[in-house]
């Protein structure tokens, strides 16, 4: 079953002190002030999360049609672009995890056990 971006907001607003806001006339999730996600770019079939290259390079060779490195020096610093209609909603929810892991205080994630551990 294909994700729609209500899952993919849902998913993302799960993780504690996650914020949305709008940048550049798209949502994006915040945690700490900081982006780790967006949704609607390039259109609203698409989402990204802001993964370190390593983890970019894992999710693009376990699901090539469904991560793709974003644009430009972005993407080669492992912003990743989801085409939610292709996406399983586990795998977006691990990809968002280690986004917001990425960004989340330290103290933040002293306290966080994930529902998948």
């Amino acid at each position: 079953m294909p994700l729609i971006p209500r899952q993919f907001r849902q998913i993302a607003l799960s993780f504690p002190e996650t914020e949305e806001r709008v940048h550049m006339h798209h949502p994006d999730f915040r945690v700490n002030g900081k982006i780790f996600a967006t949704l609607g770019y390039p259109d609203k079939s698409w989402g990204m999360v802001k993964l370190t290259p390593e983890q970019q390079e894992e999710l693009m060779n376990e699901e090539p049609g469904v991560f793709v490195p974003a644009a430009g020096a972005w993407g080669r610093k492992g912003s990743t672009t989801v085409h939610l209609k292709s996406a399983k909603k586990a795998t977006v929810r691990r990809a968002l995890e280690a986004a917001w892991r990425n960004i989340a205080p330290k103290a933040l994630l002293a306290t966080y056990k994930s529902p998948d551990a």
